[in-house]
């Protein structure tokens, strides 16, 4: 029984003595990670610099822009439609085709309206001849009737017969010219230059002017608009510049307005500001030479409204926002000689992409931290790149 005592207390000797090394081990590791948090809180200590990324300030040209969401319209979308009824003989065209103005886009079979210029045309030739015969009987009652030899009733009778036969040759010319029309009419031809659509008619069919759909679509691509809208609060601005004449440029952006895909002009704008939006629609117009810009494209718009000159400009990724004196502000970290930095309040002014102007707090040629400055402190040193 008394070794089964001792061997219980050997067991409970090793167990903790375990536990105490295991304690060991847990409160070393503890008091490590505290070091290392400690050493990244101070920004790495005052003998190990923290590397960050720098930008000089610098004098320059800066631009005022206001950005939309935009969508891009076609300054003329046509459907093509018949003006007379009959058979469609032809379709001229390819789907997705670039045609002119004045191209030919389909065929109507001509022969009812060439048979109706032709029946014109001779009711025209037979009125001219009895206008022709009844004016040489007018002229031969003016001479009887001055030697009294017939009634004066009878060459007033005459006279409205030409008038009669006048008139009627009018309205034969109004109806050869209508035939001519029509005849016409059986070449339809594209009233813009553009690309077409999906056709909705197929060769063969019997097409009238009351068809809702038409025979194509035609889109005018180039030149093309962009229409996209602007607070109410850059009204004001915008119209100093247009009552001056300022040609205003504008710039479109891919979906993830990244890419630029062209640059345009301010061409129009609205009449009224939208109550429900508090927005002012504008139109923009682009050359659009190389197609980048398509009918109902979803763009990024920047209308640049105005260009200031002589700036201090910055990389916007310098700039801080909090209180580190107390007071809330914006401010960045100033590099020092001695490769340290010190927080310094800055005023800043118009931001243009990922720059912004500095109206107060830096001088040029200023060296400022645009990376790392999170691991920052005042005062601490830091590592500039080689």
């Amino acid at each position: 029984m008394n070794q089964a005592l001792k061997t219980n207390r050997v067991t409970i000797i090793v167990v903790a003595v375990a536990l105490l090394l295991v304690a060991a081990v847990i409160a070393a590791a503890q008091y490590r990670q505290r070091k290392v948090i400690a050493a990244a809180e101070r920004g790495g200590g005052s003998n190990d610099p923290v590397a960050v990324s720098v930008a000089t300030v610098t004098p320059g040209d800066i631009i005022i822009r206001i950005p939309a969401i935009g969508t891009v319209t076609t300054l003329a979308n046509v459907t093509v439609r018949t003006q007379i009824s009959g058979t469609l003989q032809r379709i001229a065209f390819k789907e997705g085709q670039l045609v002119h103005a004045g191209d030919v886009i389909a065929e109507i079979d001509p022969r009812p309206y060439e048979a109706a210029l032709q029946t014109a045309q001779g009711n025209l030739r037979r009125d001219q001849a009895l206008l022709a015969d009844a004016r040489l009987d007018l002229t031969r009652y003016e001479a009887l009737v001055k030697e009294d030899s017939i009634a004066t009733q009878q060459l007033d009778t005459q006279r409205a017969l030409v008038d009669q036969y006048t008139g009627t040759i009018e309205s034969d010319e109004g109806q050869v010219k209508t035939a001519q029309v029509n005849l016409v009419y059986t070449r339809i031809v594209s009233p813009v230059t553009g690309r077409v659509g999906i056709r909705q008619v197929d060769q063969g069919n019997y097409v009238t002017p009351g068809d809702a759909n038409g025979i194509v679509i035609i889109n005018q691509l180039q030149p093309i608009s962009v229409i996209f809208s602007i607070p109410e609060d850059n009204v004001t601005a915008l119209m100093k510049k247009v009552h001056a004449g300022a040609q205003l440029k504008v710039e479109a952006y891919d979906r993830a307005n990244t890419t630029k895909l062209a640059d345009g002009a301010l061409s129009t704008v609205d009449n009224e500001i939208d109550t429900t939006t508090g927005t002012l629609k504008l139109r923009a117009e682009f050359a659009n030479d190389d197609g980048a810009l398509f009918p109902n494209q979803f763009v990024n718009v920047s209308l640049l409204l105005d260009e200031l000159h002589h700036q201090l400009i910055m990389p916007n990724a310098a700039v801080r926002r909090g209180a580190p004196n107390g007071v809330v502000s914006n401010f960045v970290y100033l590099v020092q000689p001695d490769h340290s930095v010190v927080v310094r309040p800055v005023t800043l002014g118009v931001v243009d992409g990922d720059r912004v102007a500095v109206s107060a707090g830096l001088a040029a040629g200023a060296v400022v931290v645009t990376e790392g400055a999170d691991r920052l402190r005042d005062g601490a040193k830091i590592q500039l790149p080689q």
